[in-house]
């Protein structure tokens, strides 16, 4: 299975100026934006880091999601949380002919942790031998900066900040993520269970 990006976060809506304040970086001088190049680039690695670390998506973009057979034809949990819409779904068969699937044959059921792509029949439309099904959807906590919930603004900017004042460092342990951020993030990290019980 593979998850695609289809669209990335535009440049007008990363906080550029919210965070050059909590940077404390000078304002009114010739050179003021001569870092945002590089603080995008921070900002938008403590963004992909959060996504990571919770399977949120935080700002609305588009993705497509590809797999070769369902995990379960009743209902297939997408990968990433929370999808406001499916906006296609196509089937291809060995030799790569491709057939958009009618959408009276699924649905999507909403879920903050887990939402899932269900038929409205029995089961989910069969993926012949070789082939593969192709699912485009819309996934996003908040369509803008702005709609954003308070706590996952922060902790980006706390994040990105820590790249910002270390990004020179390489004795830095792999994973390593400063404590406030994993405290603000924590309500949002994906809920696991056991074998069988997240149906």
């Amino acid at each position: 299975m593979m998850l695609i990006e289809e669209t990335a976060i535009a440049d007008a809506a990363l906080p550029v100026d919210q965070f050059k304040a909590h940077l404390r970086l000078g304002t009114g001088f010739t050179e003021a934006t001569v870092q945002d190049e590089v603080l995008k680039g921070f900002l938008r690695a403590a963004i992909a880091a959060i996504e990571a670390r919770t399977g949120k998506v935080l700002i609305e973009r588009e993705f497509s999601w590809s797999l070769n057979k369902w995990r379960d034809q009743a209902g297939e949990i997408l990968p990433v949380a929370p999808v406001t819409e499916i906006s296609v779904m196509t089937m291809s068969d060995a030799s790569g002919s491709e057939t958009a699937v009618v959408t009276d044959a699924y649905r999507l059921e909403r879920d903050s942790q887990r939402p899932r792509l269900r038929p409205k029949g029995a089961s989910l439309p069969a993926i012949s031998i070789g082939g593969s099904v192709k699912i485009a959807f819309i996934a996003g906590m908040a369509t803008d900066w702005g709609s954003l919930p308070a706590d996952l603004g922060q902790a980006v900017l706390l994040l990105a900040a820590h790249y910002y004042e270390y990004r020179d460092e390489t004795a830095l342990g792999d994973g390593c993520m400063p404590f406030g951020v994993t405290s603000l993030i924590q309500r949002y990290r994906m809920v696991r269970f056991g074998a069988g019980v997240a149906r």
